[in-house]
């Protein structure tokens, strides 16, 4: 009888392969890593370098890709006006101190005043009176809180907010949606806070939210309002048409603030701002 002779062969053939595939795929992984790693560094080129030339002995280096980031994007718009916003959280502020952000001039302020109800930011106060006593120009916000009323949110921010020439109008910040109702009926209740607050300042408010929340809940609704706009997105660099401000950023490092800082571009020119602003 004729031994029968086991094959082998095709095994081994799939087996390699299998094992080419795997290292292919690897392969292809590890190219388009470095390419990714080479267009970041080339497209940040500058900033990189301001910061491994001049930055590194005063920032962790985990800080340095967002510091680098900022300066890019500031680098672009350097014809526009550059501002921060504040508020108990960032604890005590030496207002001093603080002049610009990686050597772009900070000429604007926006300051949490209240939020919900009942609710007067700690340092609203002091950050109000400092921001004007060290010339910035100066806004106050409410941060809304959906589930409470809104007309009881907008006696709120009126009693402890005093506008003054110079000021901007005053702004309302809506982040979330409401547990315990509709957005339709979330959307009245933001109606009547922006209604109540126009009515006592004679001033049409601002309208701070996420690019998100703005594009789902509020753009087609609140039309007649301008928006400031958080986007904190690595990748985005223009600010759009209908953003009055833009929030890119809340990582930046200020002297005179221990705490990371939201910072802020208004969407127009230096004579442009001043048309925002409560006349004089």
């Amino acid at each position: 009888m004729t031994k029968r002779v086991s094959r082998k062969t095709n095994s081994r053939r799939r087996s390699t392969k299998k094992n080419k595939t795997v290292f292919s795929t690897q392969f292809y992984i590890i190219v388009l890593l470095l390419f990714g790693v080479c267009f970041t560094t080339y497209h940040y080129r500058e900033a990189l370098l301001y910061y491994f030339g001049y930055k590194t002995h005063k920032i962790s280096k985990e800080d340095i890709v967002a510091q680098a980031r900022i300066f890019q994007v500031l680098h672009k718009y350097k014809d526009r006006v550059v501002g921060f916003d504040v508020s108990q959280f960032q604890g005590d502020i030496h207002w001093e101190e603080i002049d610009s952000v990686e050597g772009f001039k900070l000429n604007f302020v926006f300051v949490r005043a209240t939020a919900g109800s009942d609710k007067l930011d700690s340092k609203f106060k002091e950050n109000w009176e400092q921001a004007k006593k060290n010339h910035f120009i100066r806004g106050a916000y409410h941060y809304y809180r959906p589930n409470e009323n809104s007309l009881e949110q907008a006696q709120n921010f009126i009693k402890n907010v005093t506008l003054e020439k110079g000021d901007f109008p005053p702004v309302l910040d809506i982040e979330k949606l409401s547990e315990n109702q509709s957005t339709d009926s979330l959307k009245v209740g933001l109606k009547r806070w922006l209604e109540a607050v126009d009515r006592h300042y004679n001033k049409k408010p601002i309208i701070y939210t996420g690019e998100k929340y703005y594009n789902d809940f509020l753009k087609k609704e609140f039309k007649g309002y301008t928006f400031w706009i958080a986007n904190y997105n690595f990748f985005v660099e223009n600010i759009k048409d209908d953003w009055l401000f833009w929030q890119f950023t809340e990582k930046a490092r200020i002297k005179g603030i221990s705490e990371q800082v939201d910072i802020n571009i208004f969407n127009g020119t230096p004579m442009m701002l001043q048309y925002l602003i409560i006349p004089n």
